[in-house]
């Protein structure tokens, strides 16, 4: 089936082969707990949030070239051609590899890998990759207390700068708790006017509170996750009347513990009650997941059909942020393969 993702953060689509080739090349096989890929792959699997933390700045630290972000860029577009997905966008947070991490990085260095991994993706597997930029929220938020507004201002000023190279949306990334929506609002109501998407981090680990300020406060055009704005019925009414898309990533819900069981998680009744939702893979080889297997979820634990499965598909195209006349070309090709495939 032809597919679109919304939610994957590149930094957190690098496999553990992908991964021993950046150790390789910075020398610095010493930060792995293995050069074995069977066990680099078991040490990828997720046990709990420190650890997944840990392997995350991991992957994090060893990107410190344009050669390093192409190949990473490229690596996803290479996974886009072997799942059928044919356009994704991607979340990355040029805050932590410049300014947090300081490993000599700049801007330029980092849309310059970036540009040249999706030319080259294009090139060889047909695929569209677009950026969005995210704000590490906790790092607004320091241990002395307050709000310290520089890195949202630094990630959009990052965000404009990489509009030649791909990046076309603005974003809200990392733990909520503690670290609000509301505080943002400064950085995203410049966005906004810029002409940016708005696709927050909400009502993950937080609930139906963070969803409320992502939608009033930063007036976001979608929200990433988002599902546990079905405890609050009045929100769930709100993101139906708005059509405001949400960015569900059920086996990531899952491994997090939001949801103890796939039974018990709110997909079907959110896509019952009329949220537009789209299916996505967030972190996919730290979850051990794929978009494929996120559809099979859907499938096997929730009982959709076949048509079903389509419907939510097209939405994922319907609400990117592609440029219109690509979306219109994907659109079609996607109707065209379902009227023979019902």
């Amino acid at each position: 089936m032809p597919k679109a993702e919304l939610h994957i953060h590149l930094e957190g689509s690098v496999d553990p082969a992908t991964l021993l080739e950046l150790a390789r090349r910075r020398d610095r096989l010493s930060l792995l707990p293995s050069a074995e890929p069977e066990a680099l792959q078991q040490w990828f699997s997720f046990v709990d949030f420190p650890h997944f933390i840990q392997v995350y700045l991991t992957i994090s630290d060893l990107l410190r070239t344009a050669e390093d972000f192409a190949l990473i860029a490229y690596r996803c577009g290479q996974d886009m051609a072997a799942q059928g997905i044919r356009y994704r966008e991607i979340t990355v947070t040029p805050f932590t590899h410049i300014d947090y991490q300081r490993k000599g990085l700049s801007i330029e260095a980092l849309l310059e890998g970036l540009q040249a991994g999706r030319t080259a993706a294009r090139a060889d597997f047909g695929v569209e990759m677009r950026w969005i930029f995210d704000v590490p929220r906790n790092l607004s938020f320091p241990p002395t207390g307050g709000y310290d507004p520089h890195p949202a201002e630094r990630t959009l000023e990052y965000a404009l700068a990489g509009r030649d190279a791909g990046v076309i949306g603005f974003g809200l990334g990392g733990n909520e708790v503690g670290a609000p929506p509301e505080p943002f609002a400064h950085a995203f109501a410049r966005a906004h006017a810029e002409g940016l998407l708005c696709a927050p981090h909400a009502g993950e680990t937080e609930g139906p509170a963070s969803v409320w300020g992502a939608i009033e406060a930063l007036r976001a055009h979608r929200i990433g996750h988002g599902v546990r704005s079905i405890e609050d019925p009045r929100l769930v009414d709100v993101l139906r009347e708005r059509q405001i898309p949400l960015e569900v990533n059920i086996i990531s819900n899952l491994q997090l513990h939001i949801y103890n069981r796939v039974e018990e998680h709110p997909f079907p009744q959110l896509d019952r009650m009329g949220v537009k939702v789209t299916v996505n893979s967030d972190d996919p080889p730290l979850f051990n997941t794929t978009l494929c297997t996120e559809y099979e979820v859907v499938a096997s634990a929730f009982g959709y059909s076949h048509k079903d499965l389509m419907r939510i598909a097209r939405n994922a195209f319907e609400v990117s942020a592609a440029p219109p006349a690509l979306k219109a070309q994907w659109l079609a090709e996607f109707d065209a393969w379902a009227a023979t495939h019902e």
